[in-house]
């Protein structure tokens, strides 16, 4: 039977979800893709793309400040943050607290693309959890105004629940 369990409305295939959660998880949006929801895989992308950036962006700068606060340190001249007259353009200070502030904002950037590399396997699972559940008429949950004829200047507000077997 391959893991599937004939229903009356269909096939149920209690496999569906791990198999997108897999897929998202070898390659973003895939899930997603699995689940024919093929719209979502470029917001996937997309998402993931924003902290790649940022990463690699702050990296680098760290990177430069780094390299420039250690010249310092060990009496020799940078030429990136130094005027054409030779002074010093940013203090030893500043190159200490830029390095402090690119640093963190590198590792929000990592921690940010793995929350949502995460997310969006969940999301793949879930959904295909939710493609499988029966969401026909006979089970509908929606407000309804109930009029009160005594009261007619204030209408009520309530719900009215139908299930039908």
């Amino acid at each position: 039977m391959n893991g599937k369990v004939i229903v009356a409305e269909g096939v149920y295939n209690p496999l569906a979800p791990s198999k997108a959660a897999f897929y998202s998880a070898i390659f973003p949006g895939m899930g997603q893709i699995y689940n024919k929801k093929y719209w979502k895989a470029p917001i996937v992308w997309g998402a993931l793309a924003i902290p790649t950036y940022f990463y690699l962006d702050n990296n680098k700068e760290y990177k430069r400040y780094r390299t420039a606060y250690r010249l310092r340190k060990n009496g020799l001249q940078d030429d990136e943050f130094t005027d054409e007259f030779g002074n010093e353009s940013i203090s030893l200070t500043t190159l200490e607290s830029a390095q402090t502030q690119l640093k963190e904002n590198r590792d929000l950037s990592l921690l940010s693309g793995v929350i949502i590399y995460v997310l969006q396997i969940v999301e793949a699972s879930v959904n295909a959890h939710l493609l499988q559940f029966n969401t026909d008429d006979n089970l509908t949950f929606k407000p309804t105004f109930i009029p009160n004829p005594q009261q007619f200047e204030a209408p009520k507000i309530g719900l009215t629940l139908k299930y039908s077997f």
